[in-house]
């Protein structure tokens, strides 16, 4: 979340609202399939404090891909609960790597901004040293007659 305190009656996509039957007749489902389903962990609902069913907009949604998910692709609910879980852990990954990136990304500012700082330390009043090349001649002193 945000850090904001959210509205308690702002509804969400996550929001559970829906009754049994209700759900039921938006995801084209009969209740008993429903409950399967929630036994199988395909699709697991909030549960109020009497232990009823509440299905969110989110839930309803997830009821209509297992419903495609079995009727047109013909695959079984073994298969789509793992497919389930993998677009699952697909989604969390994605969201990490945002995390990362995002992390990255202020890491890379701070040091550019750490390097200007100590470019901007270095004292302008020294000299720069220069290597001086040394010359191969050979020089011989010899001392004055009389000295």
């Amino acid at each position: 979340m945000d850090g904001r305190r959210r509205n308690p009656y702002e509804l969400t996509d996550e929001s559970p609202v829906y009754v049994i039957s209700v759900a039921a007749q938006l995801s084209g489902l009969h209740p008993q399939t429903l409950r399967q389903y929630d036994r199988l962990g395909l699709v697991s609902p909030d549960r109020t404090a009497g232990r009823g069913r509440r299905y969110s907009a989110r839930d309803i949604e997830l009821l209509r891909q297992v419903q495609q998910l079995s009727q047109d692709e013909g695959i079984n609910l073994a298969g789509i609960k793992r497919i389930i879980e993998l677009e699952n852990q697909v989604a969390a990954l994605q969201s990490r790597i945002a995390e990362l990136s995002s992390a990255v990304d202020g890491a890379a500012a701070a040091m550019r901004q750490r390097e200007a700082q100590v470019h901007a330390s270095y004292r302008r009043d020294l000299v720069p040293y220069q290597d001086v090349q040394q010359a191969s001649a050979l020089v011989v002193w010899r001392p004055k007659r009389g000295e």
